[in-house]
């Protein structure tokens, strides 16, 4: 659909690239230059009440970008079959389960777009210009409304058989299934909007999710802000160490909605050391991983969404 001549021309005339990052909560939008610099950013709450709103809202933000791009990068909840464009489960946003979101945008405005999974997109923004360059083994997890991951292993991105690899949620965080709640596992126990909620709730805010006041009571030391958020991240380092057991990975990257928060990863990191130091056998074994905040924090997808875009467009381009 489209040829050399054709990008050529949308090159000459269209100097930007769109990347659109999804989840549950936001979707948030920016403009790369040709050098890959982030020059504009973004953000409208998702819609969730269904896909025809939804995609009226994507359709909003590239018709308002759409004469200064050649392109678009989407990084997107869910597992995505590059093959045939298509989005499976849809993690937070069940509602895009079998949705062609980058097929439909393509056929609408005429321009290629290239869509991955949010995991793999922090993935590949941290190997790009993230803190997982030059790292063979490592992992970057997003915390937002839900957790998604990427992995690199011995230096190539993991995606397994069924495009299911670095579905951390998926982790069981209390094996007590008879008696199933949502957070018993990985995707409600480490969701960071539920932390926030649930914090928020606690201390009667007017508004549960306003993460500022959260942050803030926290700092400032509020018993009940900080037993749930000490809860919150013991989660986090569970949920690294049992990935840590399978994969002896060297470096994790934290990245995602509240990872602009100093006090997350030092807390995380000191979770990982109570619970070492709760079971004895483990410390032995096992060696203890940097875990880091993502240099790209917040970004972290939308960089990767663009990244991952501009090297396929480069590849179908030759």
């Amino acid at each position: 659909m489209y040829n050399n001549v054709h990008k050529g021309m949308m090159m000459m005339d269209n100097t930007d690239f769109l990347s659109i990052a999804i989840d549950e909560s936001f979707i948030r939008y920016a403009l790369f230059d040709q050098s890959g610099n982030l020059k504009i950013k973004k953000s409208i709450s998702t819609p969730t009440d269904g896909v025809d709103n939804f995609l009226k809202k994507i359709y909003g933000i590239v018709s308002d970008n759409v004469k200064a791009v050649y392109g678009i990068g989407l990084s997107v909840p869910g597992q995505v079959d590059q093959k045939n464009g298509v989005i499976y489960q849809g993690g937070s946003l069940p509602m895009l389960h079998g949705l062609s979101l980058g097929k439909i945008i393509s056929a609408r405005y005429e321009l290629p777009v290239f869509m991955e999974s949010t995991g793999i997109c922090a993935v590949i923004a941290s190997q790009w210009q993230g803190n997982l360059q030059n790292v063979d083994n490592g992992c970057a997890i997003i915390l937002d409304s839900g957790v998604s991951s990427g992995i690199v292993l011995n230096n190539k991105i993991l995606s397994g058989s069924h495009l299911q690899a670095g579905e951390v949620g998926m982790l069981i965080s209390n094996p007590e299934v008879e008696n199933y709640r949502p957070e018993n596992i990985m995707f409600n126990a480490c969701s960071a909007t539920k932390m926030v909620h649930s914090i928020g709730t606690r201390l009667e805010l007017v508004d549960p999710n306003d993460d500022t006041k959260v942050f803030k009571a926290i700092e400032n030391g509020d018993s009940n802000a900080r037993e749930l958020f000490n809860a919150y991240c013991r989660n986090v380092a569970y949920m690294i160490t049992n990935i840590q057991a399978v994969l002896d990975l060297s470096k994790y990257v934290i990245g995602g909605s509240i990872s602009n928060q100093s006090i997350l990863v030092p807390e995380i990191n000191h979770q990982l050391q109570v619970i070492r130091e709760t079971i004895p056998l483990l410390k032995e074994t096992l060696q203890t991983p940097t875990v880091e905040t993502s240099n790209l924090k917040q970004d972290t997808e939308l960089y990767g969404a663009y990244y991952n875009a501009i090297q396929h467009w480069k590849f179908t381009s030759n």
